[in-house]
């Protein structure tokens, strides 16, 4: 892949024009798509790729991870907390009755984590 052009050379994409190469298939050679630019299947022989995956890594979740968490559980509005008084409390909603009644709502307060419902 070493044809003199505007780009420099890399294996995805063209050294002409600068747009992303085909895949090479089993048989035959490469032509670019925008600039009609063929490239050999030996232009491609030397090649070694190496990547590495990252996979999420895995936490225990325990009760008391949970209630010493420092950050809020959801969206955080001005609600008083009845326990402690704090101004501030998170909240989640669900669906638990049938459909055409309102979601309850779930609120949690964000310093001394008491939780209490409305049903909307």
């Amino acid at each position: 892949m070493t044809d003199a052009g505007p780009f420099s050379g890399s294996t995805a994409f063209c050294a002409r024009c600068g747009s992303i190469l085909p895949l090479l298939q089993e048989f035959g050679s490469v032509r670019c798509y925008a600039c009609e630019k063929v490239y050999d299947a030996e232009d491609f022989s030397n090649l070694k790729f190496q990547y590495t995956i990252h996979f999420n890594s895995v936490s225990v979740v325990t009760h008391e991870n949970m209630l010493n968490r420092d950050d809020p559980e959801g969206p955080v509005v001005e609600r008083k907390c009845p326990k402690c008084g704090n101004d501030r409390m998170s909240y989640a909603t669900l669906q638990l009755r049938s459909a055409d009644e309102g979601q309850t709502v779930f609120y949690t307060c964000i310093a001394c984590k008491y939780k209490e419902t409305e049903n909307s």
